[in-house]
């Protein structure tokens, strides 16, 4: 199937690039979050007519990105957990967790940005997490995970 790109999209392509993909990712995912369109004519057409506009619209979005990065950059929460005397988590700390300590410190932070290629956190310890506000922008987080003392 071929498609237009209507925003920039990782290993795949930028705006307003005509890229082929598999059917079902195409009809099922890309088209229905309007992140593409049918690479027919009728629709090349309008994609052209509207190009500088949705590349305006990216921008805003980028420069928004940005924004939300700086102010969140080098951010430091701590997470008290119980723990094992090994240091072993009796849980975990997960995206869910940061999210919601980083809510709480004044960001504005949706758990899908944060990025965890390891999994949750299951041990006693600094960690440096990730976070992406698009495929561009990232920003470093440190989360403190301590053991919580009281019992």
């Amino acid at each position: 199937m071929q498609i237009i790109l209507l925003e920039k999209i990782t290993n795949l392509g930028e705006l307003g690039d005509v890229v082929n993909v598999k059917d079902g990712f195409g009809r099922n995912y890309l088209i229905p979050q309007g992140k593409a369109k049918r690479a027919t004519d009728a629709n090349k057409a309008e994609f052209e007519t509207k190009r500088a506009e949705l590349e305006k619209a990216q921008a805003t979005m980028l420069k928004a990105a940005e924004k939300r990065a700086k102010d969140v950059d080098g951010t430091k929460v701590e997470s008290k957990q119980k723990a094992g005397i090994d240091g072993k988590l009796f849980g975990s700390v997960s995206n869910i967790d940061i999210a919601e300590l980083l809510v709480a410190a004044g960001h504005k932070i949706e758990k899908s940005e944060i990025r965890m290629p390891e999994g949750p956190i299951k041990n006693v310890g600094e960690f440096e997490i990730t976070l992406a506000f698009t495929q561009d922008v990232t920003a470093n987080i440190m989360v403190s995970v301590v053991a919580d003392e009281t019992e």
